[in-house]
C-alpha cells in the first residue's frame, strides 16, 4: 500500500517535472548546455545502473512487503528518474545563445547589467541567466527573478523600479555589457 502511494506520488511528480519543464524555452550558454548534458550522461550512464542494482540487491534479501531498504531504494530510483526526466526537458527546450550576437543597446539574456540601487547609491554588477544558471553569489540573476523581468528591455540611463518582496526597489540602468 506505501509502495502503490510512493509510486502514486512519483508518478504525478515526473508529469508535474515534465510539464512545467517543457513550457518555457531555457537560454544557455553553450557551456551550460554542454555541463547538463555531461550531467544527463552520468545519470544516465552511473546513477541509473546503481540505483537498479541496489534494488536488485535488496530484493534478493526477502519479503518484499516488509523490506525497508527496496522501499528506499525503489524511491531513490524514481527521485533518479524524475531527475532524468526534467533535464531531458530542460535540453530539449534549450536554446543555444552566442554571447557574439547579443545586442548590448538593451538589457537582455546573457548581458552583464550594471546597477546603481538609488535607496543605498551602491553599485552592482549582474548578468542575466536562465533560471538553470542562476547563482547569486556569482552575480548571476534569473531573467525571471523579479528583478531579471524588471531591467528586461531598459537600455542605459533608463529606470528600473522592481517590486520585489522586500518591497519596491529603484536602480538605475548605468552599463550594459557582454
Amino acid at each position: 500500500m506505501q509502495r502503490l502511494r510512493l509510486s502514486r506520488a512519483l508518478y504525478f511528480f515526473s508529469i508535474y517535472t515534465k510539464k512545467n519543464c517543457m513550457a518555457d524555452t531555457n537560454y544557455v550558454t553553450q557551456e551550460t548546455f554542454d555541463k547538463m548534458q555531461t550531467e544527463l550522461h552520468s545519470l544516465k550512464s552511473i546513477d541509473r545502473p546503481a540505483a537498479s542494482a541496489a534494488i536488485a540487491e535488496a530484493r534478493e534479501k526477502g519479503d518484499l512487503k516488509e523490506n525497508a531498504e527496496y522501499d528506499a531504494a525503489k524511491e531513490a530510483q524514481g527521485m533518479l528518474e524524475a531527475k532524468i526526466n526534467q533535464l531531458e526537458g530542460a535540453l530539449a527546450n534549450a536554446r543555444i545563445v552566442d554571447e557574439k550576437t547579443i545586442d548590448t543597446s538593451r538589457v537582455s539574456i546573457l548581458t552583464k547589467v550594471t546597477l546603481t540601487n538609488m535607496a543605498t547609491k551602491k553599485k552592482v554588477t549582474y548578468q542575466i541567466v536562465s533560471e538553470s544558471e542562476a547563482d547569486l553569489k556569482i552575480g548571476k540573476i534569473s531573467v525571471t527573478s523579479p528583478i531579471g523581468k524588471g531591467l528586461l528591455g531598459k537600455v542605459k540611463g533608463n529606470w528600473a523600479e522592481v517590486t520585489v518582496p522586500a518591497g519596491i526597489l529603484k536602480f538605475k540602468v548605468e552599463d550594459i555589457t557582454v
